[in-house]
């Protein structure tokens, strides 16, 4: 199958009229595929993928997702369920007291039981290498291991596509390795956020910049 899971079509942006963000932005990513999205600071890397899951709307142009163009909020409810994003920043995804409530708080809300969702939970921790770790304060773990939480409630969720904005920000070298391994075993299709352009070279099928509110594939 070679439809493409997400696409932008002459997708426009901008939080105020004199500075457009995103100008006609196009982009496909297809079942499998890895992206990776870099360009500098302020350009409208995270503005893209927060529009790919509804957080924002387009000012112009469509977002066409799993298999028609979504336009409302009851639309990208399913986007959301099927396409994961891992925040920049793991405070602002990590919100529950222990490690385990945060990693099952979404396999509960798809309607699975308690004991369902705590067997994914350990399953998804297992996967990212935080076994052990479930009974941890969330807010009492370092940079690199709220990290892995954080991507662990997004796999919990068992998404079809992952979006991740900046990964490896302010991670140590160890911890951007096991991030990087991590990402590498996953048969998911994603976007990758990053200004650490040997990362996303590393990891991914093709690589597009970000520039002026256009995207630029690199050769």
């Amino acid at each position: 199958m070679n439809e493409p899971l997400i696409q932008l079509r002459g997708v426009q942006f901008s939080y105020s009229p004199e500075a457009p963000v995103l100008d006609g932005v196009d982009l496909s990513l297809r079942p499998w595929e890895r992206i990776g999205l870099i360009g500098p600071i302020g350009c409208g890397k995270t503005t893209l993928l927060h529009l790919v899951v509804g957080l924002l709307a387009p000012t112009a142009g469509t977002v066409w997702a799993f298999g028609k163009t979504r336009t409302g909020e009851s639309d990208f409810r399913e986007v959301r369920l099927r396409a994961g994003l891992v925040f920049q920043y793991a405070d602002d995804q990590l919100f529950c007291p222990t490690v385990i409530e945060d990693v099952a708080f979404g396999p509960l809300n798809l309607g699975k039981t308690a004991d369902e969702a705590r067997s994914i939970a350990h399953e998804t921790l297992q996967l990212v290498g935080m076994g052990g770790f479930e009974e941890r304060i969330t807010y009492r773990l370092s940079g690199g291991q709220k990290r892995l939480v954080s991507l662990a409630t997004v796999l919990a969720m068992h998404p079809d596509v992952l979006l991740l904005d900046e990964p490896t920000s302010a991670l140590d070298a160890e911890s951007k390795t096991r991030v990087g391994d991590i990402l590498r075993r996953l048969n998911l299709a994603m976007i990758i956020v990053s200004h650490e352009h040997d990362f996303v070279r590393d990891l991914t099928t093709r690589i597009v910049n970000m520039n002026g509110g256009r995207l630029i594939e690199e050769s």
